[in-house]
């Protein structure tokens, strides 16, 4: 039950202890103010939180009000609420919060409708709980409460949208060479499509010519696909991605192990939905202009 308690109600119920308020930016002046009360009703939740205080808990909420975990389990009226939470605070002791409060809208004077995402920490440094919340504010006899509380699974943030033009470069890919030398790519999709990860190769009659590891993502600041790769000899670098198409420009600077740095561009193209080619243009050594790598072609190897 411990457990339970930790993860459906001490997650939702401290949505209410806000730090910050973005919700405001951009409200008239009188909807800062309730902002502000709410704001000020919330720190003294908090204060009642850390004391373990089941019965100051309760009494934020209205009479009336609710709270809906992410399982669905649904407490109505502050009794019931009071009773969870002085079971949580006889089992767990010493849990610390985070909050990012998204949005304060006030669809009425006396409502207010707030959602965002919280952190609950419980003692022992272990990993934190995180939930997406939506709370119900009202206004009655001059002071906020909670009307209701609902809390939902939080799914982290992905930035697929920014990568999905590489999508068709996913897979493995290996190129034909006469003379016994052969480049192969591998690209693979990191966890909630945040990154691609990758590694390219070659070999040359099975004997290793070069390994490099990569990581693709979205830099949010600058607002293009970046790189960071990974030498198996001790370099690194990183590269610029545009897109053109079905062409990407990579345009990357690398740091080798003798302390050398190497510039230049890689063109990565979609001949069809099983052929693509790779060429470098442009590479300079130490500042020393380098000739143009022959364009490589590589087909999608079949799985099974």
């Amino acid at each position: 039950m411990s457990t339970r308690l930790l993860r459906c109600l001490a997650v939702p119920a401290m949505l209410v202890g806000l730090t910050v308020l973005p919700g405001l930016a951009g409200q008239n002046k009188s909807n800062s103010k309730e902002g502000d009360a709410i704001q000020k009703n919330a720190e003294a939740f908090i204060a009642a939180f850390e004391k373990g205080d089941a019965k100051a808990l309760a009494s934020f909420w209205a009479p009336d009000g609710d709270y809906t975990d992410q399982s669905g389990r649904h407490l109505v009226g502050r009794e019931t609420i009071e009773k969870a939470f002085a079971e949580l605070f006889s089992e767990t002791k010493g849990l610390k919060v985070g909050i990012t409060s998204l949005a304060l809208r006030f669809p009425t004077p006396d409502v207010a409708i707030e959602d965002g995402i919280t952190e609950v920490y419980p003692p022992g440094g272990q990993p934190p709980s995180r939930a997406r919340y939506t709370i119900v504010h009202v206004k009655k006899d001059g002071h906020w409460m909670l009307s209701s509380v609902r809390d939902a699974i939080f799914t982290p943030p992905s930035q697929y949208d920014h990568l999905k033009g590489l999508e068709w470069a996913i897979g493995d890919w290996a190129g034909d060479s006469e003379n016994g030398e052969v480049e192969r790519l591998s690209l693979v999709w990191a966890e909630n499509q945040n990154f691609i990860t990758g590694t390219f190769a070659t070999t040359l009659r099975h004997f290793s010519l070069g390994n490099m590891k990569v990581w693709i993502g979205w830099d949010p600041i600058a607002k293009n696909v970046r790189s960071w790769s990974f030498d198996a000899a001790g370099g690194f670098g990183e590269g610029s991605w545009t897109q053109e198409g079905k062409k990407w420009t990579v345009k990357s600077s690398m740091t080798l192990p003798d302390a050398k740095k190497v510039s230049g561009s890689v063109v990565i193209s979609q001949v069809d939905p099983d052929t693509i080619t790779i060429q470098r243009k442009g590479a300079t050594v130490d500042g020393k202009p380098m000739p143009d790598m022959k364009e490589v072609k590589l087909k999608r190897l079949k799985n099974g």
